[in-house]
């Protein structure tokens, strides 16, 4: 397989661009849809592994390029699921994640009155990457993180719901974590460290 040189990143959200150029060598040339002009598919799917496949698709094809998508989402226990694959539509056409958080201490309180007083609000992030190639040749991986919600937003770092996302095992929210430290042990790190051997 020919080494690949430049990706589309297929995604309008600048965190996600931000951590996924992160995870992919430095050699190769990370594009953006935004730089092309590109508006985002409707995303249909019932899954992450779906919504992923969809938007690799059609940015790879909208580009001519070898694309790489991710769908991502927190899902709460409590909640049974919620908001999975409707994280990022929690935040409203304006991407407000301080609104979605609220919604999802709202659900929380509207499920259990008492839930901050619980000692763990069980919840995991999950992120599925595909890689497509213009030949429609698809890979995709799965990855998930476990951990607990904070009652309180805590940090300033990461995005989404990273101020609430206490990881399993550490004492800091993604919030408040250092990216060096959430990039290595995070759902996209972990889906990625599964196909890395493409980009190497």
């Amino acid at each position: 397989m020919k080494k690949i040189k430049k990706i589309i990143i297929g995604t309008h959200n600048q965190g996600k661009f931000k951590e996924i150029s992160n995870l992919l060598p430095p050699h190769i040339k990370k594009i953006s849809p935004k730089e092309l002009n590109l508006s985002s598919p409707e995303e249909t799917g019932s899954s992450f592994r779906e919504n992923s496949k969809l938007k690799a698709q059609f940015f790879s094809k909208k580009s001519s390029m070898i694309c790489i998508s991710d769908d991502s989402g927190l899902e709460i226990e409590l909640l049974s699921g919620a908001p999975g694959i409707y994280s990022s539509r929690w935040a409203g056409s304006n991407n407000d994640f301080n609104l979605a958080i609220d919604k999802v201490f709202e659900e929380l309180t509207k499920k259990d009155p008492d839930w901050i007083e619980k000692e763990n609000i069980s919840a995991r992030f999950v992120c599925c990457l595909t890689v497509c190639w213009p030949k429609e040749k698809l890979i995709s991986s799965e990855g998930i993180i476990y951990g607990n919600i904070s009652d309180t937003k805590r940090g300033k770092n990461g995005f989404g719901y990273d101020p609430i996302f206490l990881p399993k095992n550490y004492k800091q929210t993604f919030g408040e974590m250092e990216n060096k430290l959430k990039y290595k042990i995070d759902h996209r790190a972990k889906a990625y460290s599964k196909i890395c051997k493409f980009f190497n």
